[in-house]
Order: C-alpha cells, then structure tokens, then sequence
C-alpha cells in the first residue's frame, strides 16, 4: 500500500478541503486567510492554512489550501479537494485533477476560457471587479462572498467581519461592495436549475452540535 492510501486510511472523512487557485498577484493568500478567520470564528470548527511560495507568487499558478473539520487536524494538508476556485486557465489546468469527482468547482470565468465538461460554477469575477468597482484587486473578495453564498461554507457575517477588519483603511466600503456583488451573484447563479440539487458543504451541518459524530482527524 502506498504511503498515500496510507495516510488516506488514517485520516478521518469529517473534513472539508478547499484550494484558491489564480496566478501571483491575484490574492489567493490573502483571501484564504480571510476565509480561515471568518471560518474560524465558531469555536465548533477547527481550520488550518496551507500556503504556496516560491516562483508560484511571481506570476505562475498559486494557491493556498484550506481543511475545516468538526475535529482535530492532525494533517493539515489536502487529501483530495472538496472545493476548488480556479481564478485562471492555468490554474485550472494544473489544481482540477486534484478535485473530488463530486467536488464543487468555481471559476472566473473571464480568465478561464476552457472549463471542464462537467459541473462548475463560473461566475466573471475580474470583470465584475473591473466594471462594477473600478478595480480587478477586489476580484479575490468578490469570489469569497460568491464561496460563501454557493456552499455556506461560511456565514455571511462572519465573512464580512473578517473583510473589514483587515481592509486597508479608506477601502472598507469597496470591499464591502465586493462582497456583496458575490454574495449576489452567487445566489443568483446557485438558484439556477442546475445547481438546484447541488448538496451545500457539509461544514454547515457541523455548526450544529447534534451532527458531530465520528472520530477525530
């Protein structure tokens, strides 16, 4: 047996892995540690950031990794994702492999000009952010209030919380203005036919005490 499916052995199902995916500059990082904090501020779950440096930063494909469990996480690192925003073709060329066959798939689809034949959400974050807001920086915290409305992997306050309290100051109504366009567009798109029997994260769930069974991480 391979260390691989050894670990997969050990690691217990109560978790939910999510990548951000783009190109350097595009704020993947910061937009997971978004995310961790507003996740993490129910004390019911445990989340831990994974990030990637080097070259990556500079312009290539980068992400940064995310696991949310009702439990302790002993590993911290992605098995197979349940979630994956691709902001670019390339980032999706390289990170979709790594998706759950049932995975939960979001792209900009401004920048991504091939999608994958199955089931995605694609929502034109830059040009939402370029158009709307006069600014593609923000495109990164339009598609976390477009996560949060599609999964509810995170409640909307909670998420608007951790935005403000690290926007720079004088930028906090832009940023808020960006969430809201994704949590809009978000539950526009999540209304559609389509997507009516596409399951929400199970992190929800976990929120409640009642579901928390199964062993630790």
């Amino acid at each position: 047996m391979s260390a691989a499916s050894l670990l997969q052995l050990q690691v217990a199902p109560a978790r939910y892995e999510i990548r951000l995916s783009g190109s350097g500059g595009q704020g993947m990082m910061l937009a997971a540690m978004l995310l961790c904090e507003a996740i993490g501020k129910d004390d019911r779950l445990n989340v831990v950031q994974t990030k990637s440096y080097g070259p990556e930063a500079r312009g290539g494909a980068s992400k940064a990794d995310i696991v949310v469990s009702p439990n302790t996480i002993y590993y911290p690192k992605p098995l197979k994702l349940d979630l994956l925003l691709a902001m670019t073709q390339e980032a999706l060329d390289k990170y979709y492999p790594d998706l759950k066959t049932r995975g939960t798939l979001i792209i900009d689809d401004t920048l991504v000009t091939t999608p994958p034949a199955g089931m995605y959400f694609g929502l034109p974050f830059t040009r939402l952010a370029r158009e709307d807001l006069q600014n593609v920086m923000v495109a990164n915290v339009i598609s976390l209030g477009a996560i949060a409305a599609i999964t509810e992997i995170v409640s909307r306050e909670a998420l608007t919380q951790a935005v403000l309290a690290r926007a720079p100051r004088g930028t906090e109504e832009k940023n808020k203005l960006a969430l809201e366009i994704g949590f809009r567009e978000g539950e526009d798109l999540r209304r559609q036919p389509q997507y009516r029997d596409v399951p929400a994260s199970p992190v929800w769930a976990w929120r409640d005490p009642v579901t928390r069974l199964g062993a630790e991480d």
